[in-house]
């Protein structure tokens, strides 16, 4: 079973940064596939960024492309959501989730992911 914990939301002003964290707890294997997705009202969830935990490989949303930067802390279990040039369209609440297999450019839809934690509101303010 695996735990997930957000953390790092906030309000911001547009052009603003933030920065998320999941934490992960429970058996994360090697070859598990890490992302962030966001929701925002009336909205579908979206993938934001993908992290391949044993290669590395990361993919992201054409929405973030250039802003946002995944990344982890391997042994600690840590996975990171650096967000730059913040835009009221990035309001969301943010999923941290998880796969347990790794993610090729097929995977990139929630349907693929079989946990996930609270979520942590983001608010970007024009």
């Amino acid at each position: 079973q695996v735990q997930l914990a957000e953390s790092g939301g906030g309000s911001v002003q547009a052009g603003g940064s933030l920065r998320l964290s999941c934490a992960a707890s429970g058996v994360i294997q090697h070859t598990y596939c890490m992302a962030w997705f966001r929701q925002a009202p009336g909205k579908e969830r979206e993938g934001v960024a993908f992290l391949n935990r044993g290669s590395g490989t990361v993919y992201y949303g054409e929405a973030v492309k250039g802003r946002f930067t995944i990344s982890q802390e391997y042994d600690q279990k840590m996975v990171y959501l650096q967000m730059n040039r913040l835009t009221p369209d990035d309001t969301a609440m943010y999923y941290c989730e998880a796969r347990s297999g790794p993610c090729g450019a097929q995977h990139l839809e929630q349907r693929y992911f079989e946990w996930w934690g609270q979520g942590t509101q983001v608010t970007v303010s024009s």
